[in-house]
């Protein structure tokens, strides 16, 4: 077994439980959707998150055949697909009491702990390419973090609803276009 297939056990694990948490928490919100107020960004955030994840995985093929681990850079790696998990975490509610849930307000209390896992998530991909591959992202891809860094920023700072609302729907229509231009393929 090579180093990386060792290593991408762990980073698959936390992956996996990222998605298992996104889907039991969209499970919980079904069952009890008589108790569940729904609002649609904290929604359109799981779903992108999904994707993230799936994209994450898939773009970590690309580090099979570097073979310079050491113990901080594979620390590095894992340190983006923990932050994603934290995402993962705070975009739904965890319980449902017997009480109602607010989706909305959930999504208020929440939000800027969300962004601030975004921003390190984002911070740590392009440190994460620096150390690995010893060059910048390429432009196009550096462009998208710089964009995604912006959002997270904002949406830290903003807590207005309808800029929320506007940096769910950049959010998601940017991250599917960087898929459709970055990672089609598999590499």
């Amino acid at each position: 077994m090579d180093a990386f297939s060792y290593l991408s056990v762990l980073l698959s694990i936390i992956i996996g439980l990222g998605i298992t948490q996104l889907l039991m928490a969209v499970g919980r919100l079904i069952r009890h959707r008589d108790r569940v107020r729904v609002d649609w960004l904290p929604l359109l955030w799981a779903a992108v998150l999904l994707i993230v994840f799936v994209q994450v995985w898939w773009s970590m093929f690309g580090l099979r055949t570097y073979n310079e681990w050491n113990f901080f850079r594979f620390l590095l790696v894992l340190s983006q697909t923990c932050a994603l998990y934290m995402m993962a975490a705070l975009v739904l509610p965890e319980q449902i009491e017997d009480t109602s849930v607010d989706l909305a307000a959930h999504y208020d209390r929440q939000h800027r702990w969300f962004f601030g896992f975004f921003l390190v998530t984002v911070v740590v991909s392009v440190v994460k390419d620096l150390v690995i591959n010893h060059a910048w992202p390429s432009a196009t891809n550096l462009g998208f973090h710089g964009f995604w860094t912006a959002i997270a920023l904002s949406a830290i700072i903003v807590r207005r609803r309808r800029y929320q609302e506007v940096a769910g729907i950049l959010g998601a229509a940017s991250f599917v276009t960087y898929i459709g231009i970055l990672f089609m393929r598999l590499r």
